[in-house]
C-alpha cells in the first residue's frame, strides 16, 4: 500500500510539474530578486492560488477559452497539446506561480517570455457569419477573453472549495489585473461586478460559438492521456469544473451537472474531497511559494512569515 500511494503522490507531482523527483529548476529562483514582486503574503492571490481550488479553475478555464474561435484556433494549429498536453500545463503553472511568487522582473521576464512564443501564434478563422477573422494571441481583445475566463474561473472554483479571500472577491479581481496588463490586456476588470459585465458582453457579442472543433477539445478536456491512477479523481474534478460553470455556458458546451436519473449526484463534496487528497499529496505549501517567503525573509519583508 505505501508503494502505491508513493507511485501515486509521484504521478500528481508530474502531472503539475513535470518532475515527480524534484522542484522544476525555475521554483528555486523564485527566491531570487531584489523586491516583494507584485503579491505578498496575506494578498487575495496568493490565498486563491496557494489553495487547491485552481486545479478545478484551471480544467474550467480551458473550457470556457474554447469557446473563442480565435482562442481556440491558436490552440489546435499552434500547439501540441493532443500529443503532450502535461507540458503546455507545466508552462501556464510556471507563468501563474512566477507572476504569483516572483519578483516584478521575474513576473515581467516570464510574461515578455510567454508573448515572444505567441508573436508565431497567429492566423484566421471563420467568424459566425462566415467572414473571414485574423487572430494573434498578442492581440489585445483576444487576451482580454483568456484572461476573464481565467480570472472568472479561478475566483467561482476558489468560492466553491476554497477560503475566506482577504479583501474578498474584488480584491482578487484588482489585484490579478496586473496579470492582465502583463499580457497585454488593456482594460482588465478591477471589480468582480465588472468582470461579470465584460463576460456579459462577450456572451452578447455572438462571437462565441460551438462547433465540431469545440465538441472535439472538450472530449479531449474530459478524457485527457493521464496516468490510469489519476483517472477517476480527475473524472471527479471534471464534473466539478461542470458543476462551475453558470448554466449558459454548460448549455453551450453540452455539458450537464452528473445525475443519477432525477437526483443530482454529490460534485460539490466529491471534488472537496478528491481536492483534500491531492493537498496532502503535494503538502499544506508548495515549493514556489516556499521560494518566495524565503525571498521576502532576505528582503526584511515582515509579512514574509504571515
Amino acid at each position: 500500500m505505501r508503494s502505491f500511494l508513493r507511485k501515486w503522490q509521484d504521478e500528481v507531482k508530474k502531472t503539475f510539474t513535470g518532475r515527480a523527483d524534484e522542484v522544476p529548476d525555475w521554483v528555486p529562483k523564485l527566491a531570487e530578486g531584489n523586491d516583494p514582486g507584485y503579491h505578498l503574503p496575506g494578498s487575495a492571490v496568493w490565498a486563491v492560488h496557494g489553495s487547491m481550488s485552481p486545479i478545478v479553475a484551471g480544467i474550467r478555464t480551458l473550457l470556457m477559452q474554447a469557446l473563442h474561435p480565435g482562442a481556440l484556433a491558436g490552440v489546435h494549429e499552434h500547439s501540441n497539446f493532443r500529443e503532450d498536453p502535461l507540458i503546455r500545463l507545466a508552462n501556464t503553472i510556471r507563468w501563474i506561480f512566477t507572476v504569483t511568487y516572483g519578483s516584478t522582473e521575474a513576473a515581467e521576464i516570464a510574461s515578455r517570455r510567454v508573448r515572444r512564443l505567441h508573436e508565431a501564434v497567429q492566423g484566421s478563422y471563420s467568424d459566425n457569419l462566415g467572414a473571414q477573422r485574423d487572430y494573434s494571441a498578442n492581440d489585445p481583445e483576444l487576451a482580454s477573453w483568456i484572461h476573464l475566463a481565467f480570472t472568472d474561473a479561478f475566483l467561482t472554483a476558489h468560492k466553491i472549495w476554497g477560503g475566506a479571500i482577504p479583501g474578498g472577491p474584488d480584491a482578487y479581481v484588482r489585484e490579478w489585473a496586473q496579470a492582465g496588463r502583463l499580457m497585454g490586456v488593456e482594460d482588465p476588470p478591477l471589480t468582480e461586478a465588472d468582470m461579470h459585465r465584460q463576460l456579459d458582453r462577450w456572451y452578447e457579442s455572438g462571437e462565441l460559438r460551438v462547433d465540431g472543433r469545440v465538441a472535439e477539445t472538450v472530449e479531449f478536456i474530459r478524457n485527457p492521456p493521464l496516468n490510469r491512477m489519476l483517472r477517476p479523481g480527475y473524472r471527479i474534478l471534471f464534473a466539478g469544473a461542470v458543476y462551475s460553470l453558470e448554466p449558459r455556458y454548460r448549455q453551450m458546451l453540452g455539458l450537464a451537472v452528473p445525475r443519477l436519473g432525477p437526483v443530482a449526484l454529490p460534485v460539490r463534496l466529491a471534488t472537496k474531497a478528491v481536492l483534500a487528497v491531492v493537498r496532502l499529496a503535494l503538502g499544506p505549501r508548495g515549493p514556489s511559494e516556499l521560494a518566495a517567503r524565503e525571498r521576502l525573509r532576505r528582503l526584511g519583508v515582515p509579512a514574509a512569515d504571515a
